[in-house]
């Protein structure tokens, strides 16, 4: 059962874009660290959370530790591609995160996946700060299995396939957090 944010959330106006984000955490209370993620975005002025998807444990891809939980969300935010980042990082730095290497265990992982005007259209950003489309996305279970779930027309079967050796497993139903 959802719980109610501590904000009140606001309805996204007609200035917003759509921004898809990959959640995962695999330290501490990681479903706990996922749901406060959700609640904090759900509070930033003029955006709102679209579609969650299902919850997740994967394997570590590229990385050790204890299995991760992941999920996917849908936003609908008037920010800006790198205030978003910022706005994320900041999530994740409230959570505990730190980043001692590349891929280390985390309490809390916030990545922005997919971002654009519109239902249908992605940007391409490359920038030393941010890449969309994410660019290791397609090469993980943990983000196309979720985003399929909840945006069907942004992952196709191949790269599904290309996927289907990783560990992934589907926890629990729709909008869990």
């Amino acid at each position: 059962m959802p719980r109610a944010p501590a904000c009140a959330p606001s309805a996204a106006d007609a200035g917003t874009r759509r921004a898809w984000i990959g959640l995962g955490a695999n330290l501490g209370d990681a479903p706990a660290a996922l749901r406060g993620a959700l609640e904090a975005m759900a509070c930033w002025p003029g955006s709102r959370v679209v579609r969650v998807s299902s919850l997740y444990r994967s394997a570590p891809v590229d990385a050790g530790g204890p299995d991760y939980f992941n999920a996917v969300a849908e936003v609908a935010t008037p920010m800006a591609a790198h205030d978003l980042l910022r706005a994320l990082q900041t999530i994740e730095e409230a959570a505990g995160r730190e980043r001692p290497y590349r891929n280390a265990p985390r309490t809390l992982d916030l990545d922005v996946l997919l971002y654009g005007e519109g239902e249908g259209a992605v940007e391409r950003i490359d920038t030393p700060t941010l890449t969309v489309p994410h660019p290791r996305m397609h090469e993980r279970a943990f983000v196309l299995h979720p985003l399929a779930e909840i945006a069907p027309q942004r992952v196709d079967a191949d790269q599904l396939a290309a996927v289907r050796g990783q560990r992934i497993e589907r926890l629990e139903g729709r909008f869990w957090g």
